[in-house]
């Protein structure tokens, strides 16, 4: 059963590839800027090349908002600075890299974090989504009280008591 999102924000990636400081290391990438404003352009086009250092639009993504998940909305909104995460990861076509997902769910990034071959990168959430992220939370968040399970109380004379002679036999 598929899960849809009750909302979802687009936005664009630009991502940077440089070369590494060695010539045995692989490219180093980086995510450079979330953008609101979407170029119509092809995914992974050169937008700038300075030297060796080119900087790419990676495409459109789209911030997903599920019910479910609004207390890690919250607790990122709560943060000083609210971020974004986006994700690239790696691939076999060029440029090397393919655009995963942008979220504004931390237990989500850290997930892709944990993985261990994604770049993820934080980025500062632009004020026009943090105004959409806090009006989908003023509308579907519910605070849940947390329940501590108690156990049930260990009936003694339920334990089972092994005699003298069992033991010995052993």
């Amino acid at each position: 059963m598929t899960v849809l999102p009750l909302a979802s924000i687009p936005v664009g990636v630009l991502a940077e590839r440089k070369p590494a400081m060695n010539a045995w290391a692989d490219p180093v990438w980086a995510i450079t800027e979330i953008l609101l404003d979407v170029p119509a352009v092809p995914d992974w086009t050169v937008l700038r090349q300075d030297g060796p250092r080119v900087v790419f639009f990676a495409g459109v993504a789209e911030i997903k908002l599920f019910r479910t998940e609004t207390s890690n909305l919250k607790h990122n909104m709560d943060a000083a600075e609210p971020r974004l995460w986006a994700v690239l990861r790696p691939t076999e076509a060029t440029p090397g890299m393919a655009l995963q997902l942008v979220t504004a769910d931390p237990g989500e990034a850290h997930l892709f974090a944990d993985s261990g071959n994604c770049l993820v990168e934080s980025l500062p959430m632009p004020a026009p989504v943090a105004e959409a992220i806090q009006a989908f939370i003023a509308a579907h968040h519910q605070d849940h009280q947390y329940y501590k399970r108690k156990r049930d109380r260990a009936d003694p004379d339920a334990l089972g008591r092994r005699s003298r002679v069992e033991m010995d036999d052993e």
